[in-house]
């Protein structure tokens, strides 16, 4: 039987199967990443969904679990970790732009502003999921312990995504508007590719681990660098196919808001960081390396999902590569 069912059984009332299933076996990734992201809402998920959960969230054999789950997890991103070698290791604000710029906006936003259909695009957007949810509290989390200009800027962000004091404006407010204009699914575990499964693990590890505080710096701060032009094309997307107008204020606040985030990571978070402790400057490039290596492989997986024309998508690619380039801090 798969692992993350009788974690779920466990974690429901069931306690006394811990302890069995700190060893159970379990050679299969989704099964691992799901029953990690399990574990990882023990830490981050509202209360009320927990059910009393909770207490369970530093049991010994929940805590051992999450230890070789992530394990496994960072064990494969460093296996797939390749650093150029020309990579400006020495300056960390400079290597983050190179990765941002990299792959900016990959081909599938393209498509999606151009040719997805309606239905495609609600799919696209159920799956991808915009800029991350819980984005609020992963800056809240990341900015414990640091302090100067870091821990302004980082505040500053956290206080755009609680809409200034509006509440209205907050960012989960405008994502809940956005849900109810498109009748967006949610999304089970089950019905999430595997990328997606890495890309959320991935934040889980980052967020409950302080121990990796500067990759979760880096691996926040390149969300933050290209969220701007690729939200721009959904907006494009959404207006193409007359979405309702409260599904375009999420996508419309991220277009224009992240780009000045991304710059204010890099020269107020990221520089200064990497200045007052050194230890953290590859760090944190290596923790957008990571990000980044995860969301290569979620849109390649979405661009053979939707069956995505290469000619084209490259043609696109190619015409917008240069504007891109330019609005990456």
């Amino acid at each position: 039987m798969a692992l993350t069912p009788l974690l779920r059984h466990a974690l429901s009332g069931n306690a006394e199967g811990l302890p069995g299933l700190v060893a159970y076996p379990c050679d299969d990734t989704r099964d691992q990443l799901s029953a990690l992201i399990e574990i990882h809402a023990l830490h981050t998920a509202p209360l009320p969904t927990l059910h009393g959960a909770e207490w369970l969230q530093h049991d010994p054999s929940v805590a051992a679990l999450k230890a070789r789950l992530e394990q496994q997890v960072l064990e494969r991103l460093e296996r797939d970790d390749q650093p150029p070698a020309s990579s400006p290791l020495a300056d960390p604000v400079a290597a983050m732009r190179t990765i941002a710029r990299r792959d900016a906006v990959p081909p599938v936003y393209e498509w999606l502003a151009h040719d997805a259909s309606f239905d495609q695009v609600v799919e696209f957007i159920a799956i991808e999921g915009g800029p991350d949810a819980g984005f609020d509290d992963f800056v809240a989390l990341c900015q414990v312990g640091i302090s100067g200009v870091p821990k302004l800027a980082l505040g500053t962000n956290y206080w755009d995504e609680m809409g200034r004091g509006t509440l209205a404006d907050v960012h989960t407010a405008l994502h809940g508007r956005l849900v109810r204009a498109l009748d967006l699914p949610t999304l089970a575990i089950e019905a999430l590719p595997l990328q997606a499964l890495e890309r959320a693990a991935l934040n889980g590890v980052l967020v409950t681990n302080r121990a990796f505080q500067p990759e979760l710096v880096g691996a926040l701060g390149l969300l933050e660098l290209q969220a701007g032009p690729r939200c721009r094309r959904v907006v494009t997307a959404l207006q193409r196919i007359g979405a309702p107008a409260d599904a375009l204020p999420f996508y419309e606040e991220h277009a224009v808001a992240d780009p000045r985030h991304g710059k204010d990571w890099l020269t107020r978070v990221v520089g200064p960081l990497a200045v007052e402790i050194p230890s953290w400057g590859p760090r944190m490039v290596r923790g957008a390396r990571w990000r980044s290596a995860i969301n290569t492989r979620l849109f390649a997986h979405l661009a053979a999902h939707f069956a995505i024309d290469e000619c084209r998508s490259a043609s696109w690619s190619s015409a917008s590569h240069d504007r891109a380039r330019t609005r990456v801090a």
